[in-house]
Order: C-alpha cells, then sequence, then structure tokens
C-alpha cells in the first residue's frame, strides 16, 4: 500500500488512455473546496515539467483563475465597459473604443488571452504599418492594449503581460511650428475683420487650448480683477444608444458588403468609403430616439492644473467689455430664439462656436493672411509659449500662463527661433574673440596735447632721469 501523500503535494499517473495526468492543489475554489488543476502529457517527463511550472507559479503567488479565458476582443469590451470608463475623461474613452475597434479587435482579437503571444503583436503592429498608419498611431495602440493586458494580469486571468516583451515602433514627436510675432500679427489683422475677433485674441495671445476657448463662460470670468478662469471646455463625444437592442435600432443603417472599386456614394468622404459593418454592429448610436451623452457638451478639463485662473493682459480689456455689449444686442435681436449658455463666444442665437467651424475658420485665416498651413494647435498654444519665451519670460512663469503639471512639457511648446540663436552665437564668438577697434578719428587738435594724467607724466620723467 502506497503512502498517503502530503497536502499540496501533486499526483502522477498513467491513465487507461496511454496520456500521463497530473494534479496540483492550488489554492481553494470560492466555495472553500480545493481547488485542483490538471495536467496531462504523453510522456512522465513532459507532465512533470508541466507540473513544475504550474506549483513555480502557485508558491509565487501567481496562479491564474480557473476557468475559459476570454478572447482579447471579449477582455477589451470588458476593460473598456467596466473599468477604464470609471477612469478616462470622455474623449480618452472614444479613442480607446476607435482604436480596439479599428485595429487590436481586428488584429488579435480572436486570441484567447493567456494564448496570446509577442508574436501576435510584432506581426499586428507590422501589417498596421504596412497599411500606411503612422508610428505614433501604433504606439498609441501598443499602450491601450497594455494597459487592458497589465489589468488582466493583476487580477490573474493571465500569467504575464506578452506586451512588456514587444517593442513597440518609435514614434518621432511632431515638431512644433509656431507663428513668428510678425505672423501673429498678421493673423490678427485678418481675424479683425470677423465677428469671432476676441476669440482668435484669447487663443494666439493666451495659448488657451481650442475647447478651453471656446468653453470659457462669463461667470468665470473677472473683467475687474482681469483673470480668466478656465473652468469647463468645449468637446464633440461621440453619441451612445439609449435603447435596449443597440443593432436593431441601427438595422436600416448597417452596411456589411464594401463599397465598390468605383464608388460615388461616399465621393465628399475625407478618408475615403467607411469600412462595412461588424457582425452584430451596435453603432449609429447618433439616429436612435433615445440617445445619450453624445455632441457638444460641456467637460471639465484634463487636468486640475489647467483650471488655474490666467490673468488677461490689461490692454485686451476694453476689447472684451465692447465683445459683452455686442453680445447683449445679439441677444435683444434674437429674443425668444436666444438659447443661453453665458458662452463668451457664441453664435448669434446663443449657442457655442462649432470646434468644426471655428477649426474651418482658422484655416479660412491662414490663407487670408498669407500663412503656411498648420496645426491650430501651432497658431494658439505653441505661439504663445514661444513669443512668451522671445520676450524674456522665464520658463517657470511661462508654464503657470500655459498651466503645465511639468516643466519638462513647457519645453516642448518652446521653439527656438533662428535669428534668436545667431544673435546668441555672435554675442559668445565676441566674448572669445572680441572684434578689432575701429579706427580712431583724426583729431585737429595740436599733438602737444596730451590726455594723460599729471601723475602719469611725473613717472615718465623719472624714469628718463
Amino acid at each position: 500500500m502506497s503512502p498517503r501523500k502530503a497536502n499540496m503535494e501533486s499526483s502522477i499517473y498513467l491513465g487507461s488512455d496511454g496520456w500521463w495526468h497530473g494534479r496540483v492543489t492550488v489554492g481553494v475554489k470560492a466555495d472553500g473546496s480545493p481547488d485542483r488543476r490538471h495536467r496531462m502529457a504523453r510522456s512522465e517527463p513532459e507532465v512533470r515539467r508541466k507540473l513544475k511550472k504550474l506549483e513555480k507559479l502557485r508558491d509565487e503567488g501567481r496562479v491564474p483563475k480557473a476557468g475559459r479565458k476570454p478572447t482579447v476582443a471579449q477582455w477589451m469590451t470588458t476593460y473598456l465597459d467596466t473599468i477604464a470608463s470609471l477612469k478616462l475623461k470622455p474623449r480618452s474613452l472614444d479613442d480607446y473604443w476607435s482604436k480596439t475597434r479599428n485595429d487590436i479587435v481586428p488584429g488579435v482579437g480572436q486570441h484567447r488571452l493567456d494564448k496570446l503571444a509577442p508574436e501576435h503583436l510584432e506581426r499586428m503592429y507590422a501589417d498596421m504599418l504596412r497599411a500606411g498608419h503612422a508610428p505614433s498611431h501604433v504606439l498609441k495602440v501598443h499602450r491601450i492594449l497594455s494597459r487592458a493586458l497589465k489589468i488582466a494580469h493583476r487580477r490573474r486571468l493571465i500569467t504575464e503581460n506578452v506586451a512588456t516583451l514587444v517593442d513597440p515602433p518609435t514614434a518621432d514627436e511632431t515638431e512644433a511650428n509656431p507663428f513668428t510675432q510678425e505672423e501673429a500679427k498678421a493673423f490678427l489683422e485678418a481675424a479683425a475683420e470677423r465677428p469671432t475677433f476676441m476669440r482668435w485674441v484669447v487663443g494666439v495671445g493666451m495659448g488657451f487650448r481650442q475647447g478651453e476657448t471656446l468653453g470659457l463662460r462669463w461667470p468665470y470670468v473677472d473683467l475687474d480683477a482681469e483673470l480668466f478662469r478656465p473652468e469647463w471646455q468645449l468637446q464633440r463625444l461621440t453619441w451612445r444608444h439609449g435603447c435596449e437592442d443597440p443593432h436593431a435600432c441601427g438595422a436600416r443603417l448597417h452596411r456589411f458588403d464594401p463599397c465598390a472599386p468605383d464608388c460615388s456614394s461616399h465621393g465628399g468622404y475625407k478618408r475615403g468609403c467607411p469600412k462595412p459593418c461588424p457582425k452584430g454592429c451596435t453603432k449609429h448610436a447618433s439616429t436612435c430616439p433615445e440617445r445619450k451623452e453624445g455632441g457638444l457638451v460641456f467637460t471639465r478639463p484634463k487636468t486640475k492644473k489647467s483650471r488655474n485662473a490666467v490673468p488677461i493682459p490689461p490692454v485686451f480689456i476694453p476689447f472684451l467689455s465692447d465683445h459683452k455689449v455686442q453680445q447683449d444686442e445679439m441677444r435683444a435681436a434674437a429674443g425668444d430664439l436666444w438659447q443661453e449658455h453665458k458662452v463668451v463666444f457664441s453664435r448669434p442665437d446663443g449657442r457655442p462656436l462649432d470646434p468644426r467651424q471655428d477649426y474651418e475658420e482658422f484655416k479660412e485665416l491662414l490663407a487670408e493672411a498669407g500663412i503656411d498651413d498648420r496645426r491650430l494647435y501651432d497658431g494658439s498654444r505653441h505661439t504663445a509659449g514661444t513669443i512668451l519665451n522671445e520676450l524674456g519670460v522665464d520658463m517657470p512663469t511661462i508654464m503657470e500662463i500655459l498651466r503645465h503639471t511639468q516643466i519638462s512639457q513647457t519645453r516642448r511648446y518652446v521653439k527656438g527661433r533662428s535669428h534668436l540663436s545667431k544673435d546668441a552665437m555672435r554675442r559668445m564668438g565676441e566674448f572669445f574673440v572680441p572684434p578689432p577697434q575701429a579706427p580712431a578719428e583724426a583729431s585737429n587738435e595740436t599733438g602737444t596735447e596730451t590726455t594723460d594724467t599729471r601723475a602719469a607724466r611725473s613717472r615718465r620723467r623719472r624714469r628718463v632721469r
């Protein structure tokens, strides 16, 4: 009779099916019964190797939870619906969902979470780069997936986060292209002919983000103390279904077949024909009768530092006062059609300015001012930081004005100018090699006069003697 095995000791036996079987006790289940895990192999050494690996995970406290593991697609849905949604801002969550639907699920979505390997991620990244995606886009996808796998590892659904074993593409930081001082003045001169002039003065002259500028409200503007308090920002969020069956709600808009090569229906689409709907599509929430959480909404800025008060340049105060008077006149002219949102920059009916139309107006002003095309961020936030630096403002003060949390972030917003670098190197060269002195001008005075002092002349006479 074989002796009884000790608690937590593994057992190995040859089954009647010709396979070697091993069982390991890794803990207890939720109901208190022993959690015995099973492994099988064709040979005894192989099953022993599997058992030792499982025992090592048990001793380190890293044994995955029992049960069949979800696929990557299933886990990403769980992660975004119930975990990330509690922490991320709405726009960031929309971006996570977009990259999950368009990149992660088509690339590795069918793999089981515990079977996902580094090679699968590397192949997906290579395919994305070949398809024309920018390295920065692939890097963002990698970070989203890595974060989701980190949570899965923390909850013992997997033994290792395979995303940490992959080197994602290196993304070069987009170089800022701010306005020069002359370009900034030309841009504002072109904007002076439009009713949105003060919107561009605040954006270019104070470095406000687009959402912060369009989301400014009069209760948070103190003209007496000369302060702006950007407590809110205006953002366009994706609509969400409020009905019980999103798939049936958007049935009339589902399109499962790709467009023909000579498609003329989507000729005006900037990104070409839209992709076919996936099976079980739950999109098209914008047509849901009970849609929610979408459209233009006021949201809080991303960080607490972004809500710090910003001093208003004193010369802007009269313009803002005139702007407020003009808005009161528009309110009176609109009458019952006025929709009160208390925004500083509004449409003729009181609604906030549309970010899309605001962006198009920026492009129009660039053309009118004769300025090369560039990003809206370059023409506002980067411009303000760079011009402040050129005016001699120190970096910590620029950091406070732009409301950054780290000074390294501020340095990325400030771009050096070539003419300033040239002047600095000229002064550097003159420090080491002083320039030749200009020849003295010819004098009309007699040669007997001298600028020497009386004491100096006495010393020379003593040396001669």
